[in-house]
C-alpha cells in the first residue's frame, strides 16, 4: 500500500570497511614491532599503515568481490585459429596483483627486515583476495631457488623483486618487473615428485635443455617464467622454462584446461603439456629437489601467513558483527556464550599470526641456529596453521548466523578458501613426514626448536608440563609414523605457547595455555574455561581502531 514502510532496516552492524588493517590487528603490530629493527620501525610502521588502509578501503574490497565473482578463462587459440594459450583475467584481479606488487611483497629478498614486513603485508593483503596471493608468492618464492644460480639470478632476481607489474606477454628482458610460477606435480605421483615423467632432454648450447611432458598443477599460468622439474640423464633436475622466448616467440606452454577449484576462484591453476619446450637448468642434473627446496620452503611459509591472514578476517568480521548486533536484551558480543567462542576463535588466530611473523624473523636473520629451527618450525607450522583455518572460518561464520551463509557477507568466500593452504605446498601427511625426517636426520633442528620453546621456561606450569610430555613422545622415534601428526600438533601448540606467553598480554597467554596445553577445553569453539578474562581477549582483537 502507497506510503506503508515495512522494509526499514534495524539492528544490522554496518559494512566493516574504511579502516586500516594494520594498525587495527593489535597482535599483527606487536608482532612486528619485536621483530623489527627500532632505527626502521616508523618506516615499516608507515609502509604496512598504509596497505592496511588500501586494503579496508571501499574500492579494494569491491575490487576483490569483483574478481572473485569473474573468474579467469581460458583461450587456447585466436580468432584466427593459431594456437596462444593465454588465460584472461577481470581487471580488478589485475589491479590487486599490481597493487601487491608496488607494495612490496616480492622485495623481501632485498631489503631490510624484508622478510618480516612482507609477512606483515602478505597477511593483510590476503584479507582482500587470497586468489592474487598465488603469483605474489611464487615470485617471492623464485629468487633462493634462482639464487643457486648466479648466472640465472642476476638475469632474473631484479625483475622479481621490482615493484611493477607488467602483465603482457613479452621477453622478460624487455620487462622491468617480472612474476614467476611452479609446476612441480603431475598426475601419476602428486606430492611423490620424485616420479615424475616430464624428460628433459639437452641441447647444444650449454644448460639448455627441451622438454616432454605433463605438469597436473602449474600455479600462475599467465606468468612470465616457471620453475619445474624434470628427468635429465643424471636424474630429477630443476629448470626455468621462460614463457616467451628472447626472439619474441611463445615457448611450447600448452595449457590444457583450468582447474575448477572449491575456493581460490580468482587464480588460474592450469594443467600445461610441454612438447619440445626450451629451458634452462637450475643448478645441476640430479639435484633438483634439493634446488626447488627453498622455493617450497618459502611457500609453505606463505601457506602460514596465508591462513592467519584468512583467520584474522573471519575473527574480524565475526567480532564486528557482534559488537554491533543485539539480540535478547544486549549486544551479542557480551553475552558470555558468544563471548566465550569469539575469545576462542580470537586465541587461534593470534596464535597462528604470532608464530608466522616468527618465522619471517628466522629468515631475515639468516644465522645458523635460526635456519636450523626453520627446518622443523616451518612443516610444523604449515601443518598445524593451515589446518586451524577451516574450523575457524567455519565458527565465524556461524556467529553471524544466517547471514554468515549469505554470499554478500564475505564469509563463504573465506571458508571456501579456507582449507586451500592445507593442501597446497604438500598436504598434512607430508608436513608431518618432513618434520620426522628432520628429527631423524637433523639433530640441531630440534636443539633449535626446543631452545627456542625454553625461552619460555618457567613462565606458566602448564607450558612446562606440556614440553615435558613433548619431550617423552621425541624421546621414542621408533615407529613413529602412525603419530607423526599427535608429534607435530603438539609441536605447535609449545611453540605457539611459548611465544604467546612471552609476547602477548597475560589473559591471552593464560587462556590458551589453559585450554590447548592444560586441557581445559572442549573439541569445538566456545569451550574456554569461563573464568578466564574472556572479554580482554574479544576486545584485543576488535577491528575497530
Amino acid at each position: 500500500m502507497a506510503g506503508t514502510t515495512t522494509h526499514t532496516v534495524t539492528n544490522q552492524p554496518p559494512p566493516l570497511i574504511g579502516y586500516d588493517l594494520f594498525t587495527a590487528d593489535r597482535a599483527l603490530a606487536e608482532a612486528v614491532e619485536r621483530h623489527t629493527d627500532p632505527a626502521l620501525l616508523d618506516e615499516v610502521r608507515d609502509e604496512l599503515s598504509a596497505l592496511g588502509r588500501a586494503a579496508g578501503s571501499a574500492q579494494v574490497q569491491e575490487w576483490g568481490v569483483q574478481a572473485n565473482e569473474n573468474p579467469p578463462r581460458l583461450r587456447t587459440h585466436d580468432r584466427y585459429g593459431r594456437r596462444i594459450d593465454e588465460v584472461d583475467f577481470h581487471p580488478a584481479w589485475h589491479r590487486l596483483l599490481g597493487k601487491g606488487i608496488a607494495a612490496g611483497l616480492t622485495t623481501a629478498w632485498v631489503r631490510p627486515a624484508g622478510q618480516v614486513r612482507r609477512a606483515a603485508g602478505f597477511l593483510i593483503w590476503t584479507q582482500v583476495e587470497a586468489g592474487t596471493c598465488c603469483p605474489l608468492s611464487m615470485t617471492h618464492a623464485a629468487v633462493p631457488a634462482l639464487r643457486t644460480d648466479p648466472t640465472l639470478a642476476a638475469e632474473w632476481e631484479p625483475r622479481l623483486t621490482s615493484t611493477v607489474y607488467e602483465r603482457e606477454l613479452r621477453p622478460a628482458g624487455q620487462k622491468t618487473g617480472a612474476i614467476f610460477g611452479m609446476g612441480m606435480t603431475e598426475k601419476q605421483g602428486g606430492s611423490d615428485v620424485r616420479a615424475n615423467t616430464t624428460a628433459a632432454r639437452a641441447l647444444a648450447e650449454p644448460g639448455t635443455y627441451e622438454l616432454t611432458g605433463h605438469k597436473w598443477f602449474c600455479s600462475a599460468p599467465m606468468s612470465d617464467g616457471f620453475l619445474v622439474l624434470a628427468q635429465a640423464p643424471d636424474g630429477l633436475t630443476c629448470f626455468l622454462v621462460p614463457r616467451v622466448l628472447p626472439d619474441g616467440s611463445r615457448n611450447v606452454f600448452l595449457l590444457q584446461r583450468l582447474k575448477d577449484k572449491l575456493g581460490n576462484r580468482s587464480n588460474a591453476s592450469a594443467e600445461v603439456e610441454f612438447a619440445g619446450t626450451w629451458a634452462r637448468r637450475v643448478g645441476e642434473e640430479g639435484r633438483g629437489v634439493a634446488t626447488i627446496i627453498e622455493m617450497v620452503a618459502a611457500t609453505r611459509i606463505d601457506c602460514v601467513l596465508g591462513s592467519a591472514g584468512l583467520m584474522r578476517q573471519a575473527v574480524a568480521q565475526a567480532v564486528h558483527h557482534c559488537t554491533h548486533r543485539e539480540a535478547f536484551g544486549g549486544k551479542l558480543v557480551d553475552k558470555p556464550l558468544m563471548r566465550n567462542v569469539l575469545a576462542d576463535l580470537a586465541l587461534e588466530s593470534e596464535a597462528a599470526t604470532a608464530l608466522g611473523l616468527r618465522l619471517a624473523a628466522a629468515c631475515d636473520d639468516g644465522g645458523e641456529r635460526e635456519l636450523a629451527l626453520l627446518r622443523l618450525a616451518v612443516p610444523t607450522a604449515k601443518y598445524w596453521v593451515a589446518k586451524r583455518c577451516a574450523p575457524l572460518a567455519v565458527e565465524a561464520a556461524e556467529c553471524l548466523g544466517g547471514n554468515g551463509y549469505v554470499e554478500e557477507s564475505g564469509l563463504p568466500r573465506l571458508v571456501r578458501e579456507s582449507p586451500l593452504n592445507s593442501v597446497w605446498e604438500g598436504a598434512g601427511n607430508v608436513q608431518a613426514l618432513d618434520v620426522l625426517r628432520a628429527l631423524r636426520r637433523e639433530p640441531q633442528a630440534l636443539d633449535a626448536f626446543l631452545l627456542e620453546v625454553a625461552r619460555a621456561r618457567g613462565a606458566d606450569h602448564r607450558l612446562d608440563g606440556a614440553v615435558k610430555d613433548l619431550l617423552t613422545e621425541l624421546g621414542d622415534l621408533e615407529s613413529v609414523e602412525g603419530r607423526a601428526r599427535r608429534l607435530v600438533e603438539r609441536m605447535a601448540l609449545v611453540l605457539q605457547g611459548s611465544l604467546l606467553v612471552r609476547y602477548a598480554p597475560p589473559e591471552v597467554a593464560d587462556t590458551f595455555c589453559a585450554s590447548r596445553l592444560g586441557g581445559d577445553w572442549g573439541s569445538a569453539f566456545g569451550t574456554l574455561p569461563p573464568s578466564l578474562d574472556l572479554a580482554s581477549v574479544v576486545d584485543r582483537a576488535r577491528p575497530e581502531s
